[in-house]
């Protein structure tokens, strides 16, 4: 009896063992933890680029890499909880998408390297020390759209409207910072503006037809509660024809009427290429300057743009 206990107790020894092999095996892929705010186009397209970026430098998922991709569904919560989980499972390197899921990652570790994306002003957000030099561990690509040029765009579509309503969620910084140069933006245009703020999905429509009648457009930044219920805003907004002037194409195709915004596919392959910089030169966040797109797109809804019955000016 003692002595098959001694061979049953080695056999089970070598299993551990054997086991052991097979997990450094995996192991040695290099791992990347992924936390994003929410599902919506813009953000998806900035994930999506970012994974066909990595694989154009031949970092392939399930290959050579290993990527952790975890969605919070609009719930802060569930960002720290994910930003958790990625840092104790010690992952080489971080993308945080969005504003909220970055300053969840950013407040839980100082070492392991964090990239952003579709992140409007790091650091308004306390990401970094500045975006020409982060000095953290963090560093990445901003989705600041050309808000200035958006409200002018608006001027030229609509060249009598008076008041525009500025709609966006106040919790977000990123909404806020956007919606500042809105305000200057209108003032050197002439246009009046009224703030429309939202604090949850449920207040979406309630607040979108409290513009009814008193607004001759809606300007939406690149706000990811808004994007992500654009539908319901468009529902409202277009029944009661009032131009929705949006912060990027994904708000667009949901329903908007028009924007000149980036493209957030381009900008997740662009974060990419910092990822290979520093998963393969061995840069530090710290010196990588937060980077932005040049080119940005108009988008037209054209079933909106019908509905509405406004026709576009010919220099468009």
């Amino acid at each position: 009896m003692k002595k098959l206990s001694y061979v049953a107790l080695v056999v089970f020894a070598s299993a551990l063992v054997f086991s052991g092999c097979s997990k450094k095996a995996g192991a040695g892929k290099i791992k990347i933890g992924v936390v994003q705010l929410v599902e919506h186009v813009a953000l998806d397209a900035s994930y999506q680029g970012f994974v066909d970026g990595l694989t154009d430098a031949g970092y392939v998922n399930g290959e050579n890499i290993v990527i952790d991709y975890q969605n919070a569904q609009g719930e802060q919560a569930n960002c720290v909880t994910i930003a958790n989980k990625l840092v104790n499972d010690k992952d080489d390197l971080i993308l945080a998408i969005a504003t909220p899921a970055a300053q969840a990652v950013a407040n839980l570790t100082t070492t392991i390297p964090i990239l952003v994306t579709a992140v409007t002003d790091p650091e308004t957000a306390k990401l970094v020390k500045s975006n020409s030099k982060p000095e953290t561990n963090v560093s990445g690509t901003s989705d600041l759209t050309p808000v200035a040029a958006q409200i002018s765009l608006l001027k030229k579509i609509l060249p009598t409207a008076k008041k525009v309503g500025l709609m966006y969620c106040s919790s977000e910084q990123n909404s806020v910072f956007q919606i500042n140069l809105a305000k200057d933006a209108c003032k050197k245009e002439g246009l009046d503006f009224v703030e429309a703020t939202v604090s949850n999905s449920n207040e979406i429509q309630q607040v979108t037809q409290s513009l009814v009648g008193k607004v001759d457009a809606i300007y939406i930044p690149t706000d990811n509660m808004l994007a992500a219920g654009m539908a319901t805003v468009a529902m409202v907004a277009n029944a009661a024809k009032i131009p929705t002037i949006c912060g990027e194409k994904g708000m667009v195709d949901a329903g908007g009427f028009v924007t000149y915004g980036i493209n957030y596919y381009e900008l997740g392959k662009q974060t990419a290429k910092m990822a290979v910089e520093i998963l393969k030169e061995g840069k530090q966040p710290a010196d990588m300057p937060i980077q932005y797109l040049e080119n940005c797109d108009l988008a037209v809804n054209e079933q909106t743009r019908a509905t509405l019955g406004i026709t576009l000016p010919e220099n468009l």
